[in-house]
């Protein structure tokens, strides 16, 4: 089973495939698609759809995982930015057939890293050593690589039994 994380963003959007195998995870593809600050907002929204669409039919995944949009009540502002650009995303996802799990920030740090309110280097740490990475990977990259390991784990695959085969190894 492929999965695709989605780590949304307006100028940054990271994303990563992982494939299920009986061994552990596999890193298929990751990366971070980038608008151009400069253009409009519905540019930009296109840049990130053409660049989603893109991804999404050469790694034919069988499920999107998305960070639920969460709202600060001090930037009401970020959250409908957010909005149009999980928009995007369910679209891009919608036109390919493809599902879309929406899993919040909490539930991912939580299953990753055991700990709701794990920092950003702490899910950069973890998804390494899931994957058997050379390096941490960004921070988008590695908020998306995390959530797909998530989905993957709710598909059948649970994260502990990641880090017990891990660890034998």
């Amino acid at each position: 089973m492929r999965i695709l994380g989605i780590d949304p963003g307006l100028q940054r959007t990271g994303y990563g495939l992982v494939e299920g195998s009986p061994g552990g995870p596999i890193l298929v593809e990751a990366g971070v698609i980038q608008t151009d600050i400069r253009r409009s907002l519905a540019d930009r929204l296109h840049e990130l759809h053409a660049g989603l669409t893109g991804v999404v039919a050469q790694g034919r995944p069988e499920a999107v995982a998305l960070e639920d949009v969460f709202a600060h009540p001090r930037f009401p502002r970020t959250a409908i930015v957010m909005g149009h650009v999980c928009g995007v995303i369910c679209l891009a996802a919608a036109q390919a057939g493809v599902p879309v799990d929406a899993i919040p920030p909490a539930s991912v740090k939580r299953a990753v890293v055991a700990s709701g309110r794990a920092g950003k280097r702490q899910v950069q740490r973890m998804v390494r050593l899931l994957l058997e990475l050379a390096e941490d990977p960004g921070t988008h990259v590695a908020d998306a690589l995390a959530l797909a390991l998530v989905a993957l784990s709710r598909r059948g695959l649970p994260l502990g039994r990641l880090l017990a085969v891990r660890g034998s190894a």
